[in-house]
């Protein structure tokens, strides 16, 4: 299987992109990537010289661009988005380009190609928030955030495009991934970053809100499973089970790191924050899949990857991480 991966100089992208090329030793990977500023290909520096692996330097929205990319390719598996609430709250015009006109671009690449499956990555948050209980695939979407709204109307888009036209669309909807590789922008490698660089971490309100957290190759297992083994037209909710608070997080990563509890910081709640997420995940599990890492281990080793990978994060939060790409993009392509 040649499988198109979009957004895959990202976090979840490239974590499953390393996945699938580990697991499937007869398939094969492009990348296409605008490369944002949380697209980096420091994520996927070692299995960039894989035979079976290329990268596409390409916007999804630009459709010459991504019907060059399609030559022989069998599914599209669409991690592309602009994925950060707060950027949405600031700035929503680049969130609706990606997530609504990107997917429709990608939907009209894999019908006019004749693609074998696509599967769009869509997001818990797309339900909005529940008090009580677990959202089911078929319930009402109810998005709070500007980028919730545009993966929302990315999903509606993909089950009207298999509706209509036929393409073998699967959605997948996934809790709050943490793990390697996560650009410092999100609460876990953030709180984890300012903590080792002895900073405050800015929490939320009292801290309260509650999400499920999922250790990212766990949500990866998920994704290639539904990608082989998924019924087409149907939507696939893929949660970890493990609600925690956002208080109890930052206390669990300052722990980690000895940390004193002094270093929270309390700041004025964001516009429209939605309390709690949780969804109802029978359906994958029907598939044979369950999480096979505990909460409490995966955010010991997370915690232990940003300390040992300061390399990795330090250019980001410095600012100079756009110059240092810029060069080795640069150097790579001629070479």
């Amino acid at each position: 299987m040649k499988i198109l991966v979009t957004g895959g100089a990202g976090f979840i992208g490239s974590n499953f992109i390393r996945l699938v090329l580990s697991k499937h030793p007869d398939h094969e990977v492009v990348n296409l990537d605008k490369l944002t500023y949380a697209g980096n290909l420091d994520n996927l520096r070692d299995i960039e010289a894989n035979p079976r692996y290329s990268f596409v330097h390409a916007d999804i929205c630009d459709a010459d661009a991504v019907a060059a990319a399609m030559d022989g390719i069998d599914a599209i598996v669409n991690f592309a988005a602009e994925s950060h609430v707060d950027r949405s709250i600031g700035g929503p015009a680049d969130f609706i380009q990606t997530d609504v006109f990107g997917t429709y671009v990608l939907l009209e690449a894999a019908r006019s190609h004749n693609v074998g499956r696509y599967v769009q990555i869509s997001t818990d948050e797309v339900y909005g928030s529940i008090r009580e209980g677990s959202f089911s695939e078929v319930d009402r979407l109810q998005p709070s955030s500007p980028y919730s709204a545009s993966k929302a109307g990315g999903d509606m888009q993909v089950m009207a495009y298999h509706t209509t036209f036929g393409v073998p669309a699967i959605i997948t909807r996934s809790s709050n991934n943490f793990g390697p590789y996560q650009y410092p922008e999100k609460i876990i490698p953030l709180f984890i970053t300012n903590a080792l660089e002895n900073k405050k971490l800015p929490l939320y309100g009292d801290g309260a809100n509650v999400r499920d957290w999922i250790y990212v190759t766990d949500n990866c297992e998920a994704i290639d499973l539904v990608l082989h083994q998924g019924k087409i037209g149907e939507i696939y909710n893929i949660g970890g089970g493990n609600e925690r608070d956002n208080l109890s997080i930052t206390k669990l990563i300052l722990g980690a790191l000895d940390k004193d509890e002094e270093k929270i910081q309390r700041v004025p709640d964001r516009p429209g924050h939605d309390f709690r997420y949780s969804i109802d995940c029978s359906k994958v599990k029907e598939l044979g899949w369950a999480p096979a890492r505990s909460f409490e281990d995966s955010l010991r080793e997370t915690v232990d990857w940003y300390v040992d990978n300061c390399w990795w994060w330090e250019k980001i939060k410095s600012g100079k991480f756009a110059r240092y790409y810029q060069k080795q993009y640069e150097k790579r392509n001629s070479s």
